[in-house]
């Protein structure tokens, strides 16, 4: 029997629904969703197998015009998105007329491997404009194929995925067959933890914040966590906290309950507040929390 394989990489602008995608592919929550930009800050590998088949999805950050180191590193996975896909899936929603870089757009149209143009978030329009959408992006990007759908509700889902087990490549697995993802467990607390953070806290808190997990041991019933959340200042570190440890308790439980249906265990989780101050410009600090 022939195997088919390949890497299927996922770009846009932030917030157009693509670690929702992600997610719905993969069948696994592995990439955090919230409503805020700059969700998400890796390229987070998710793996999907079949008898005849491996899909390696990458979900990227949200391309946006760096002001800052982490910045620049965010849009470096993006880079590397296009260097090794075999299947290109470039996602817009409804009433998104351009890519908020013109250097990325370029690659786009310029793409030499197939480009599914995913108009996301159609639960959202009427028949009309979804229609003046399609002939907008049809001009922008000749060498798209367009597809609408709502990764949400789940509308097309399937057959994008067909249409991508089509266009790869014949190809033995890159990876074990039992094998969800290329990150370890200790980027999903991580990733967690950061997921209350946004939805919790407003303006920069989110921003300026990083988590590190010093400490996992899994033992039979049980899997006990110490994770540092990393802030910029100290005044940072006051709001995480919140008034008699509110706040910091807040974030602590809520990431406990989905990291037990994560793992499928019991979680003693321990969280505490440093200040690691400008670790978003420092390439040292960048590099010690994975952003090469």
């Amino acid at each position: 029997m022939s195997h088919k394989a390949g890497f299927v990489n996922i770009i846009g602008n932030p917030n157009v629904g693509k670690s929702t995608l992600m997610n719905a592919f993969v069948g696994e929550k592995l990439s955090i969703i919230t409503s805020k930009a700059q969700t998400t800050r890796h390229r987070i590998l998710g793996i999907v197998n079949g008898d005849d088949f491996q899909v390696l999805f990458s979900d990227t950050p949200g391309i946006i015009k760096p002001a800052y180191e982490l910045q620049e590193s965010m849009m470096g996975f993006v880079k590397s998105a296009f260097e090794d896909a075999d299947v290109l899936l470039y996602m817009v929603e409804i009433g998104e007329q351009a890519l908020k870089d013109e250097a990325f757009f370029k690659k786009i149209t310029n793409s030499k491997i197939p480009v599914l143009l995913l108009l996301n978030k159609i639960d959202k329009s009427n028949q009309e404009q979804l229609e003046t959408q399609v002939q907008i992006w049809a001009e922008k990007v000749p060498n798209a194929e367009i597809i609408p759908i709502s990764a949400l509700e789940g509308f097309q889902v399937k057959e994008v995925f067909d249409r991508i087990i089509e266009l790869l490549p014949e190809s033995p697995p890159f990876y074990p067959k039992d094998q969800l993802t290329d990150k370890p467990e200790r980027f999903f607390i991580n990733e967690s933890i950061r997921e209350k953070i946004l939805i919790h806290y407003k303006k920069e808190i989110p921003y300026a914040v990083e988590v590190d997990t010093e400490e996992f041991l899994e033992e039979d019933t049980i899997i006990r966590i110490r994770s540092v959340i990393m802030v910029e200042r100290e005044t940072q570190k006051g709001i995480i906290i919140g008034h008699k440890g509110s706040a910091l308790k807040r974030v602590g439980v809520e990431a406990r309950k989905d990291l037990e249906t994560f793992f499928g265990k019991q979680i003693h989780l321990e969280l505490y507040v440093k200040v690691n101050k400008n670790w978003r410009s420092n390439q040292n600090q960048l590099k010690r929390f994975g952003y090469n």
